[in-house]
């Protein structure tokens, strides 16, 4: 699943355009093709495409895993969810196998949304705080500094790794990032949240910032065909490196499984029992 890395990096590209592919930014909406039509979630696929018609884009934004794009009245907000991407292409270049819905601008490029496993999610709301209120804060953001990460984890009696998954706790961190948050701030993914002394939770907090900024330096990760250009799984610590000598300390990274979700560690850096 793209986390806030990946969908940042593909903010950043419908924004501001690349080569001879122009910003989204000023398009004008003049139709849009469902392929998939439980794609829409809300309003209605009827009501959806009579109310997208003709409303500009005004920018390309983020909020958490959700790309957001501001229109005239009404917010496009998009979920990628497992295996979506997003991406411009002029009308003229063959729709891919899964690109399964499409925006169609009056300048004859596109918008296209393609998800292979057709578990994205979009919106048309004219409030996003129905959708969003509930989410955590950004943690690359200003306002995410170290007493706030102090007092979400004293409030809560969790296992770390499920508590970061939860993105009404803290937005944008998925499996990927969680593990390696973990391994650089060397703790262990089932440490309860309220045992952490003060040293830890300042070496998590880096360990998320810490991650997260190395992700978008390099564009993200592309782990799977769906994902385009990134380069940060070549600089992974922990995450799909078992049997791999850990960069710190040499000893083998091993995986487990924590809340169904695949987890890679070191049984050396990051031990389970504190003291």
């Amino acid at each position: 699943m793209p986390e806030l890395p990946e969908v940042e990096t593909i903010r950043m590209k419908l924004r501001s355009g690349s080569g001879d592919v122009p910003s989204i930014v000023g398009q004008r909406i003049k139709n849009v093709s469902l392929r998939w039509p439980r794609h829409v979630v809300k309003p209605a696929v009827s009501t959806f495409r009579k109310q997208i018609r003709g409303r500009a884009v005004r920018d390309v934004e983020r909020r958490g895993k959700f790309i957001l794009i501001p229109l005239d009245g009404r917010t496009l907000a998009i979920h990628l969810m497992m295996s979506g991407d997003l991406r411009m292409a002029d009308s003229a270049t063959p729709r891919g196998p899964y690109d399964h819905t499409v925006f169609n601008f009056e300048s004859g490029w596109q918008l296209r949304f393609s998800d292979s496993r057709k578990f994205g999610r979009v919106f048309l709301l004219k409030d996003t705080e129905e959708l969003l209120g509930k989410l955590g804060p950004e943690p690359l953001a200003d306002e995410f500094d170290l007493p706030t990460l102090v007092e979400i984890l004293s409030k809560r009696r969790r296992a770390l790794k499920p508590l970061l998954l939860d993105q009404t706790v803290i937005a944008g961190l998925g499996n990927i990032y969680t593990d390696e948050a973990l391994h650089r701030a060397k703790v262990h993914p089932l440490r309860q949240s309220d045992s952490l002394n003060s040293a830890e939770v300042r070496a998590l907090w880096e360990g998320i910032r810490g991650a997260l900024q190395s992700g978008l330096r390099h564009n993200g990760a592309s782990i799977d065909w769906v994902y385009r250009g990134g380069e940060f799984q070549n600089y992974f610590r922990a995450y799909g490196r078992e049997g791999e000598p850990c960069p710190t300390c040499g000893s083998e990274i091993v995986r487990t499984v924590v809340g169904q979700r695949g987890t890679y560690f070191c049984p050396t850096c990051q031990v389970e029992e504190h003291t």
